[in-house]
């Protein structure tokens, strides 16, 4: 310690003579205050199949950039926003890290290890149709998603509020899928055989709830992901939300795992419809009853879609399933569970 105040007497005292003779271009000071004018990483957005965004607080110079894959750059653009543009096209969601250094004016340098999926402008139309919120080990909660119109899954993603308004529980990888396909998506992964079956073989995984001939997909952890008062959505790569889903147990539990602020977010894009009164009206707060009830949902009685209507983002198109009515992969029965 006495050593670090001897230091720090001696910077004091050099200090001003330091200034004093730099005085003309400021050098000294400039170098004493780069850490914090260093610049901020803000985003990295691929815009196109083509070409990718890279987002910086200030302007910077790109010193260098490097992929995990053998990706050829074919020009840049520097600014607060660097633009590349590779030489062919990338490949639909396909996983990619990049590695980029840069500097600002101050000589301030940035380096950022980031990981993203290449575009995908081919996402698919589908919906959300049937959720198990329960777990029994080794049978694990799912969510089953029905396609209306054929496509990719890649770099779709999947948002569970209490699991984070922000941040993926789950970003699919590249997968071409039909319509009129059942998909289900696992939310543990507690056992082997857990495999992600983005091509034609849809008997790849053999974990406990794979089904023979749907295609399956996994969650890789082994905590509870979903709980009875939720909400749910799916996002694509421009922060489009292509279906959602709200969930509630009871009005006590209302409120629970960040519920109203995601009914809100979700009711102001249009995307769940409430029942509780008028979105555009500045006093409206979500209310349980816009929410599909849970209560009496078990491993076998699920949250069904009732699929002889056409898809309808409101609490009154959801049931839940007869006991021993689950049906993973396979059209939603038409059986209710009566209280």
């Amino acid at each position: 310690m006495k050593r670090v105040f001897v230091f720090c007497r001696r910077l004091l005292i050099l200090l001003p003579v330091l200034l004093a003779a730099c005085s003309s271009d400021g050098s000294i000071l400039q170098l004493l205050t780069r850490t914090a004018q260093a610049p901020m990483f803000l985003a990295c957005k691929p815009v196109s199949t083509t070409e990718l965004l890279f987002t910086f607080s200030t302007p910077v110079r790109l010193v260098s950039l490097t992929f995990d894959h053998d990706l050829e750059v074919a020009s840049t653009e520097e600014g607060e926003t660097i633009r590349i543009t590779f030489a062919k096209a990338t490949e639909i969601g396909q996983r990619i890290t990049a590695d980029i250094l840069v500097e600002d004016a101050s000589r301030n340098s940035l380096n950022v290890i980031v990981p993203f999926r290449a575009r995908n402008d081919r996402m698919p139309s589908l919906v959300l149709n049937e959720v198990r919120t329960e777990y029994s080990r080794p049978r694990v909660e799912f969510i089953e998603f029905l396609v209306l119109k054929s496509g990719n899954m890649g770099a779709m993603r999947l948002f569970i509020s209490g699991n984070s308004l922000t941040e993926p529980l789950y970003e699919f990888p590249p997968a071409e899928v039909r319509a009129g396909e059942y998909i289900l998506l696992h939310l543990r992964s507690i056992e082997d055989g857990a495999l992600d079956e983005t091509g034609s073989n849809l008997n790849l995984a053999t974990a406990s709830g794979a089904q023979s001939g749907v295609r399956d997909f996994w969650v890789n952890r082994a905590t509870k992901p979903l709980h009875k008062t939720s909400a749910l959505w799916l996002m694509d790569q421009d922060d489009v939300i292509l279906d959602a889903l709200l969930l509630s147990e009871s009005p006590e539990d209302w409120g629970k795992n960040n519920t109203i602020e995601a009914a809100k977010f979700l009711a102001e894009r249009g995307t769940w419809l409430p029942r509780s009164g008028n979105v555009t009206d500045g006093a409206w707060v979500p209310n349980h009853s816009d929410a599909v009830s849970t209560r009496g949902t078990t491993l076998t009685r699920t949250i069904s879609r009732d699929e002889s209507v056409p898809p309808a983002r409101r609490a009154g198109s959801w049931y839940i399933a007869a006991t021993g009515n689950a049906t993973p992969g396979q059209p939603n029965s038409a059986r209710r569970y009566t209280p």
